[in-house]
């Protein structure tokens, strides 16, 4: 599964550039990668694996702007078509992670 956390946080202020930096710096130490500008992304072995993810960034979400939270399966993120330009890039390759139990 894939993690897809959207976001446009206020910047008007410096407390909001601080709350923005905060956000953007604990996404990325959980493992979060930067997609777009404000798309970020992370690779998860499995659907509970995932929704502890998810519930961290819930636990993070700063408390103005709009924060959204996408899980999708390795297929449909697979099936994403990228482009630079008018150029086809792929997509991102799918992350393998030792699991130890």
């Amino acid at each position: 599964m894939w993690v897809l956390v959207f976001f446009d946080l206020p910047t008007e202020t410096k407390k909001d550039r601080k709350n923005y930096a905060r956000f953007r710096k604990d996404i990325l130490a959980d493992g979060f990668a930067m997609f777009q500008f404000s798309i970020y992304l992370r690779h998860c072995s499995s659907k509970e694996n995932a929704e502890v993810h998810v519930k961290r960034v819930k636990g993070i979400l700063p408390s103005k702007g709009h924060v959204g939270i996408m899980l999708v399966t390795d297929k449909q993120f697979g099936m994403m078509e990228i482009f630079r330009g008018k150029e086809l890039v792929e997509a991102p390759e799918t992350v393998q992670q030792l699991e130890l139990f």
